[in-house]
């Protein structure tokens, strides 16, 4: 009897293409509501983009013009400084448990708390924060906010770098254990080379997690109308200036607040498909 005229192969094969359909209808309806976000923040945003929104500062109630460089510039600031912190740590955590994470009780409970902090809300994150840094010091802060972003930051990477650490093969290793070099440098010189591609995505995509990230910053940093370059005192930050102007009565804010979620929208998408590239091209090579 063929396959054809056989009612179970006819019952799997009804079975596999209602999934493939399913699969299908439910991957155009999350691309309809994207490319609809899209579209609606470049219809709304884009009329904001201009050079005044890089050149100037926020702008006083009710009045025009005005712009969003001292929020541009307070999370470039926060988001790198974050970035310079949470990369070392992160992929030396991952190293140390993707070495001795088998091996070590301690390592097991770092794997835990990991876990718990990728699933985190960041809000608590940020009254975590606040509870332990801001009201000690009693003001808000630039500083605190990286601290913030850097604690949303370093789950992602220890993770990533764990999780592409594993995918070294164990011949590569014994071939370098055979050559006789030490384990720290067969971990940072031969496992963690082979993979650089994956731990650079994961910097990539926990940077991009942070660039939006407003709750944290609520509690930490909040806001600053005018320009300020030091980290010690309260910064404007793209997410919290979004949320308040998107919130206020005033027509030139709420202008100003799809600009600037225009600005962290596709610099996120870059962040995200730069890192899936650079992961794909080093792949394929």
């Amino acid at each position: 009897m063929s396959n054809s005229s056989n009612p179970v192969y006819r019952r799997r094969l009804l079975a596999h293409r209602i999934g493939i359909a399913l699969s299908f209808a439910a991957m155009l309806v999350g691309l309809a509501f994207l490319m609809w976000i899209l579209a609606t923040l470049l219809i709304k945003g884009f009329g904001a983009i201009s050079p005044a929104l890089f050149l100037e500062t926020t702008p006083s109630p009710d009045s025009d013009g005005g712009g969003l460089m001292n929020a541009i510039v307070g999370s470039l600031m926060m988001v790198g400084a974050a970035t310079l912190i949470s990369t070392p740590i992160g992929i030396l955590a991952g190293i140390y448990l993707a070495e001795y994470g088998e091996e070590s009780w301690f390592a097991q409970i770092t794997r835990f708390v990991t876990d718990i902090m990728l699933s985190a809300p960041s809000i608590v994150i940020g009254l975590f924060v606040y509870a332990i840094y801001v009201a000690n010091v009693r003001h808000f802060s630039g500083w605190a906010g990286t601290f913030a972003i850097s604690l949303i930051a370093i789950p992602v990477v220890v993770r990533t770098t764990d999780n592409m650490l594993k995918l070294v093969p164990n011949s590569l290793r014994e071939a370098a254990f055979a050559l006789g070099a030490p384990r720290w440098k067969v971990a940072m010189m031969v496992r963690l080379r082979a993979v650089k591609a994956g731990v650079v995505t994961g910097v990539l995509l926990a940077v991009a997690r942070i660039s939006g990230e407003t709750a944290p910053l609520l509690f930490t940093a909040l806001n600053n109308q005018f320009f300020s370059a030091d980290m010690n005192r309260p910064m404007a930050n793209l997410p919290v200036v979004i949320y308040q102007f998107a919130m206020s009565p005033y027509e030139n804010w709420r202008s100003l607040a799809w600009g600037g979620a225009l600005l962290v929208t596709f610099s996120v998408l870059a962040l995200n498909i730069l890192s899936r590239t650079v992961f794909r091209q080093k792949t394929q090579r």
